[in-house]
């Protein structure tokens, strides 16, 4: 069991590193440079430069900084404020007003974008200005924004999906077609909530709105059809073998280019800063994966995989049961660590419990990116809680922590419906 243990004195050990405020990347390399040490000497450390160039001399991982570039042109371009206000006109009746707007516009923007954290700045500039003079509820604004915003990891295009089928060899296309069904039944879950809560308490959605006339709702219809055009070229193109992800990927950053230039938006100055951008997303998210494939690597060649397996074995525990112990885990280690480098550092221990109790790969890809969006809503590290904290611009996260908690139980919910009846990630 030392290897067990090496493990969980690690993990205390990475804890600690980021409690204290180093970067994610550099607190799992270090973790795996003294295991490594420990347990081998330098014989484990010298192989790190070639493990790096394998880790990102891989195709695969191509897509990541091409479909964040292409969320960004969007953005960039003006594309998605208009995709905004067309769902606007359709939502505007509900109960809930625009805070329907903010989970649909993020169930779309999640489908062109992949990312989170893109997702939640982008819907909240747009949002906010309009919530206030319409005096709603901050709270449930603030949840709305943030909440809708972890639609981006895991619709497809996921960037997450994509890590993941990376790490561990899994069909990209699998994991993007499982995604679709439980992102929509989220966003439905999320918007039940909503609705709800406004029958219940009229005076969270502020004061009544003007209902756009028909004819005017038919004429901005048309701004929904861009984000659906660019859907359907990239996942079109990977189900219908015509197309790597990687390869989508470019697709969809044409397509966005070409779609900005019909709106006359598109200049040197717009590319140059969705770029830069891009770039800084991108080197972000891969300093992480870098260190964290060295960890995974370290703990595969202590055998803790293997040695967690065998222990996990040894009790008599029914697999719904060992869900809800791993739904504990990951609520706990989400108010402590980064989504990304929460997932990579787990897959390797995880993934061979939850198959060796009957689940596979794909299932728990989904049933992991969910936890991810858990851990971006829950204090005191979750990323969109602070990014929708930033663009509000006022008052503190207390308010975004607490809007958040109704959909909270929503994402519980949709773990609990695809742990009883996973047949709906097919």
């Amino acid at each position: 069991m030392l290897g067990i243990e090496g493990a969980a004195i690690g993990f205390a050990l990475l804890l600690f590193l980021l409690f204290i405020g180093l970067h994610i990347a550099t607190s799992l390399f270090l973790v795996a440079a003294l295991g490594a040490w420990i347990f081998f000497g330098d014989t484990m450390i010298r192989p790190f430069g070639t493990m790096m160039w394998g880790t990102l001399n891989n195709f695969l991982l191509v897509a990541i900084p091409l479909f964040v570039f292409m969320g960004e042109i969007l953005v960039r371009g003006g594309v998605t404020e208009r995709m905004y206000r067309a769902l606007a006109d359709w939502t505007k009746p509900l109960p809930g007003g625009l805070l329907h707007t903010n989970i649909a516009a993020s169930t779309v923007f999640a489908s062109i974008s992949g990312s989170s954290v893109a997702t939640a700045a982008t819907i909240g500039t747009v949002a906010f200005p309009t919530f206030r003079r319409q005096n709603y509820a901050e709270a449930w604004v603030a949840g709305s924004v943030a909440s809708g915003a972890t639609l981006g990891i895991l619709i497809p295009p996921s960037i997450n999906l994509i890590i993941y089928g990376a790490v561990t060899n899994t069909s990209i296309g699998a994991l993007f077609t499982a995604g679709i069904l439980p992102g929509i039944i989220l966003a439905s879950a999320f918007m039940g909530v909503i609705m709800i809560a406004c029958l219940i308490n009229p005076s969270i959605a502020g004061r009544p709105e003007r209902i756009a006339p028909w004819r005017d709702r038919r004429r901005r219809l048309v701004d929904l059809v861009p984000p659906l055009v660019i859907f359907i070229l990239v996942m079109g193109s990977i189900y219908l073998g015509f197309a790597t992800p990687t390869e989508a990927a470019g697709v969809g950053v044409m397509a966005a280019v070409a779609l900005t230039a019909f709106y006359g938006t598109l200049n040197l100055k717009m590319l140059r800063e969705a770029m830069l951008s891009a770039v800084t997303t991108t080197g972000m998210t891969l300093l992480i994966l870098i260190a964290a494939f060295y960890l995974n690597f370290i703990l595969g060649v202590l055998g803790v995989p293997a040695q967690v397996s065998g222990f996990v074995s040894s009790f008599d525990v029914e697999p719904v049961m060992m869900i809800l112990l791993l739904v504990l885990l990951y609520m706990v280690l989400g108010c402590f660590l980064d989504a990304l480098a929460m997932m990579i550092a787990t897959i390797p221990i995880i993934l061979p419990i939850v198959t060796l109790i009957g689940y596979d790969s794909i299932w728990f890809g989904i049933f992991l990116v969910l936890m991810c969006e858990l851990a971006l809503i829950t204090p005191p590290v979750g990323m969109n809680l602070y990014v929708t904290q930033s663009v509000r611009g006022r008052g503190d996260v207390g308010t975004v922590i607490v809007g958040v908690l109704p959909f909270v139980l929503c994402i519980l919910i949709v773990v609990a419906l695809i742990t009883v009846f996973p047949g709906i990630l097919i």
